[in-house]
């Protein structure tokens, strides 16, 4: 009604619709990763029958504006795909609602569609040895997706020896300060893809970390490793960059013990005991005469400095020399007889001591008489 009351036709008004709800599971230390496809809310706009549209994404919590702090939103341009991944830790259990907002950059509309997180924790308990490898030839949104996912687990497996692998968290370079690649084709900002196992590193890990490694990344060489072919041809590993780390779960103090409510039969109710009355008046004494008493130290430290050390005029004559204060009494008395000398002359005052007006009645006078008896300057 008030789009009408501005003239505006109801055709051109926005129209907003939202799907129904959406409910997805996570786990705590394993990466989670959801895509907002184009496809279905495209078919969400009403009359939108071009698949090539330009969409834009937003996400965030329920009533809120951003996203939880685990959970990143990553969209490249409105012709792709949004994604939202993250890994949930142990103090993100229970459930986080978002708002999912689409936005048809064709024809404005616009379709909302809630989404309900689960996070559980994961039945095997956070991996607690862990490596982070550095691909330098993708972007994140190009791990994002399962079947690269677990294309990269397989070269871990054949690097880590191990099966019992998985992806815990993907992080583009960008978050970790690294630069924006120029724009030729091939550059890629890098991504860091942690991975981790129950199962100890493997003698290739061990050796890609080890000091003589290190020591020949600094000087340009190849680190000490013998598992260099495992991910190529399909991912460019910086072993340079190769972190392992081993986290081991901190024990979590044991909570309070909550009954049922409900007392046994013949037990009976014992409410705690009242707490002990406390002695205020000391705190309130100290509270309010500490100040008074200072605040009075100060008034007489302040008086005696301003009235009792005053040196007065009869003790700094006495302190003064015979000489100087005759020679102060003499200027004193020169000066008294000048201006009793200045007083009784009979000469006019000086015009610039006359006033120009009377302060009382306002007339203005001039200081030498009327301009008339003047004479004038220059003869006629």
């Amino acid at each position: 009604m008030a789009a009408l009351a501005l003239g505006v036709t109801r055709a051109t008004v926005p129209e907003h619709r939202v799907l129904p709800e959406l409910r997805v599971s996570a786990e705590t230390g394993t990466i989670f990763v959801h895509e907002l496809e184009r496809e279905l809310f495209l078919e969400a706009f009403s009359g939108s029958e071009d698949d090539d549209a330009p969409v834009t994404f937003r996400a965030h919590l329920w009533d809120h504006p951003d996203l939880p702090r685990w959970l990143r939103f990553m969209q490249r341009s409105p012709g792709q795909a949004g994604w939202l991944y993250g890994c949930p830790l142990a103090a993100e259990l229970g459930t986080h609602r978002l708002q999912v907002l689409a936005y048809n950059r064709r024809t404005f509309a616009t379709v909302s569609q809630p989404l309900v997180i689960s996070v559980t924790p994961a039945p095997g308990g956070d991996a607690p040895f862990q490596a982070e490898f550095v691909v330098g030839d993708k972007d994140v949104e190009e791990l994002l997706p399962e079947a690269a996912r677990d294309l990269f687990l397989r070269g871990s497996a054949g690097v880590w020896e191990r099966g019992d692998l998985r992806v815990i968290n993907v992080t583009s370079a960008l978050h970790r300060g690294g630069r924006v690649p120029l724009p030729i084709e091939g550059r890629r900002e890098g991504v860091y893809v942690l991975v981790g196992s129950h199962s100890p590193f493997s003698p290739c890990l061990l050796a890609a970390v080890s000091p003589q490694s290190r020591s020949r990344c600094h000087r340009g060489q190849r680190p000490l490793a013998s598992c260099y072919d495992t991910f190529a041809p399909h991912f460019s590993i910086r072993w340079c960059n190769l972190t392992l780390r081993q986290v081991w779960p901190s024990p979590t103090p044991p909570g309070p013990q909550w009954g049922s409510g409900v007392l046994e039969e013949g037990a009976s109710f014992e409410p705690p005991s009242p707490a002990a009355p406390r002695d205020t008046l000391p705190s309130f004494l100290v509270t309010l005469l500490v100040p008074l008493a200072v605040a009075a130290l100060l008034c007489l430290l302040l008086g005696h400095l301003m009235c009792c050390r005053r040196e007065g005029v009869e003790k700094r004559d006495l302190q003064t020399s015979d000489l100087q204060l005759f020679h102060h009494s003499s200027i004193a008395g020169d000066t008294r007889e000048l201006r009793a000398m200045a007083g009784s002359r009979d000469v006019p005052r000086p015009l610039s001591t006359l006033p120009m007006f009377n302060v009382r009645t306002g007339q203005r006078a001039h200081p030498t008489g009327s301009p008339r008896d003047r004479a004038p300057l220059l003869p006629p």
